[in-house]
């Protein structure tokens, strides 16, 4: 059966060169010669002759050298030519195709943009008709200014020439503004790259917009004002400790900063009609940016130590020398823990829509949520003591609220029935109560581009 890197053909000719070129521009696969898509052994003629001629043709037209062998099946004749995965792209009479599932196609106009960039860092390629005038004078002292206070970079100091500079952290190349300087210190980057931007968005509902606010100028305004305009549209309390007033927000800011910026700095932009987006709905909110994961790391090994593989290198570097970042991959960790410090459900990280997502909830066990469900004052109560003291018992449960066996048990029951508790031990005295694990967040009902 023919899958992704697998194909049969009862002849070598053009329509298997094209297959060996979408191998080669794939996962790699198997084209064999003398079967025909059925399945069904037919077999070739073969000689050294003919297995020079195949070999030269493939060299011709398409640059490569597979491996190439002589197999019997029923009786008869094959070819397998064995095409490995190609560092480079590979194309044939000027077509770059690609395999899909079993089938061989053309690449989209889309794709092959991305695909012949591959490896390509879109921070550090030219800015075309850009020059030093297109620079704000004030970001970069800014970010001098911050650069030297954390210790990471003491060789210039606030009236060194920006050129000197540039050219040092590689921003500019012979004088020639890359496109990462435009985007971190520019005056209006958005001249050059209009999506360049960052949208923050507050919703009722999936479709009930009631806030809204499109932060466009160069990075360090973006990831300064994107953070006060998140603080707008999310709720803070107020305790009194050891005299101070502390400001409790509904999420960790630590937590909103760093993704935030790891949304700013680690996007596709490549992908030039999408935006950053910021969604926030009143129990969780969206980060999104167009492009997914490095190859060679999954969503899995996010929870877990893992090297750093940034997209835009320039970027990443110039925020880590200003004291916004770190450069060891330790950022998602920090993320997570923050929310732990909170008491709130893990981040969810996703791959979807072409791009990569985090998603923050609330901590949905609130008073004003749990009297949603319809539970009675005792239930609730039992809720909240739970969350603080990590568990509850049977006995425990009569004794908080005076109640007989038989009620505490149908209380206890209902929790357990819609979820919102789970029993620990075995059944009677030694039972113990706890919070279920929070429910998978919902995909949200929105389209980012």
């Amino acid at each position: 059966m023919e899958t992704q890197n697998i194909e049969y053909k009862k002849k070598f000719g053009e329509r298997a060169l094209r297959e060996i070129c979408g191998m080669a521009n794939s996962q790699g696969g198997v084209v064999y010669i003398g079967i025909s898509n059925d399945g069904e052994v037919v077999g070739v003629d073969v000689d050294s002759e003919k297995l020079r001629e195949i070999a030269e043709k493939i060299d011709q037209n398409l640059g490569i050298h597979p491996e190439i062998e002589v197999e019997e099946r029923e009786g008869k004749n094959i070819i397998a030519i064995k095409v490995k995965k190609s560092n480079i792209p590979i194309s044939y009479k000027g077509i770059y195709y690609e395999r899909v599932g079993n089938t061989t196609r053309e690449m989209s106009p889309e794709k092959l943009k991305d695909f012949l960039l591959r490896g390509v860092n879109w921070d550090s390629l030219i800015c075309e008709n850009a020059t030093f005038s297109d620079i704000d004078s004030n970001t970069v002292r800014y970010f001098i200014a911050r650069a030297r206070k954390t210790g990471r970079l003491l060789y210039f100091d606030e009236d060194s020439k920006i050129e000197d500079v540039f050219e040092h952290l590689k921003l500019s190349i012979n004088r020639q503004l890359t496109n990462g300087a435009i985007l971190l210190f520019g005056k209006d980057p958005q001249k050059f790259f209009i999506n360049a931007v960052l949208r923050v968005v507050r919703l009722k509902s999936p479709i009930t917009i009631v806030g809204d606010r499109l932060i466009d100028g160069n990075l360090f305004y973006q990831a300064v004002h994107g953070e006060e305009a998140i603080k707008q549209f999310i709720n803070v309390r107020y305790e009194i400790k050891e005299l101070q007033r502390e400001e409790i927000w509904d999420y960790p800011l630590e937590a909103i900063r760093e993704t935030l910026i790891n949304a700013l700095i680690h996007r596709d932009y490549f992908k030039s009609n999408v935006q950053t987006q910021i969604k926030m709905f009143d129990d969780y909110i969206w980060f999104y940016n167009p492009g997914g994961l490095p190859e060679g790391i999954t969503i899995e090994q996010l929870y877990g130590p893992h090297p750093s593989v940034p997209r835009n290198p320039l970027l990443v570097h110039i925020f880590y020398l200003a004291g916004f970042i770190e450069e060891v991959g330790s950022g998602i960790q920090r993320i997570i823990n923050a929310m732990k410090r909170f008491n709130l459900p893990q981040p969810q990280f996703k791959e979807e829509m072409g791009g990569f997502s985090v998603y923050f909830r609330k901590d949905i066990y609130t008073e004003e949520y749990l009297k949603g469900l319809g539970l009675n004052e005792r239930q609730i109560k039992a809720v909240l003591y739970v969350k603080e003291k990590g568990k509850i018992t049977n006995r425990e449960y009569r004794n908080l609220f005076g109640i007989s066996d038989r009620t505490s048990l149908s209380d206890l029951n209902k929790l357990c029935d819609i979820g919102i508790l789970m029993r620990k031990g075995t059944t009677g005295r030694s039972t113990e109560y706890i919070l279920a694990p929070y429910p998978k967040p919902e995909e949200p009902e929105t389209n980012p581009k």
